[in-house]
């Protein structure tokens, strides 16, 4: 419904989303350290994937609103800070005699906290920046041409992520001008994904809306990145 206030309602399907977004972040962060060779740049592995967060969160933004994708992205946040924590702690702990992997094992859980601290900085700003755009061209657009909102959102959205995440992540991996070629490379990757699934995207809030009753408008939203409200 247009202009429903959010407080009072208790969305059916926000938990699953919310459950896929957080997978889909942990597996980026773990994996992240991976690069490949994409038209001769090196690009993280997770431009195959991570786009996907950025549908999720176009999906709770256009259906729920900024606040609860907002709410959403900080319980995020928090679970890749434990999931780090976890990591460091199983890396540092002496294998047994038996296991003959443990170098492996921590060369990998290793990269993480450099990987992470880049992609929590990364995923806060580009998603932040994502959902207000997003929000606002909503309320411009009068909630039509979805298409424009999600496409200039992750345009806008992916490059902020992208370039933080290079710059921090991978400083010293990879030289200037290698790295940014490499923030191009990766951005026009990830904004091509929005573009290729934006029909699946279009099914999905569609669906949402007339599932939930739900198609919320920021007009008098707090747009503050750093408040915090449950999304549940």
């Amino acid at each position: 419904m247009r202009g429903i206030t959010m407080d009072n309602v208790k969305p059916k399907y926000l938990g699953i989303i919310t459950c896929l977004y957080i997978t889909f972040e942990l597996v980026s962060d773990v994996t992240a350290g991976k690069l490949i060779d994409v038209f001769s740049n090196p690009v993280a592995v997770t431009v195959i994937y991570f786009p996907v967060t950025y549908i999720f969160s176009d999906i709770i933004t256009e259906v729920y609103g900024y606040a609860k994708a907002r709410a959403v992205l900080w319980i995020v946040m928090l679970c890749t800070v434990l999931a780090t924590v976890i990591y460091v702690i199983v890396a540092a702990i002496p294998p047994s005699k038996i296991f003959d992997a443990n170098d492996a094992y921590a060369r990998v859980l290793g990269q993480v906290p450099q990987i992470v601290i880049a992609a929590w900085l990364a995923v806060f700003s580009g998603d932040i920046v994502n959902n207000y755009i997003l929000a606002k061209l909503k309320i411009l657009t009068k909630g039509k041409m979805l298409w424009l909102r999600t496409i200039s959102s992750t345009i806008a959205g992916q490059l902020v992520n992208t370039a933080v995440f290079y710059f921090i992540g991978l400083w010293g991996v990879l030289p200037l001008n290698v790295m940014f070629q490499s923030i191009i490379a990766g951005w026009i990757i990830k904004t091509l994904v929005e573009v290729l699934f934006t029909p699946v995207t279009y099914i999905i809030v569609n669906k949402l809306k007339r599932a939930e009753g739900i198609d919320f408008y920021d007009t008098k939203t707090n747009f503050n990145p750093f408040v915090f409200n449950p999304p549940f």
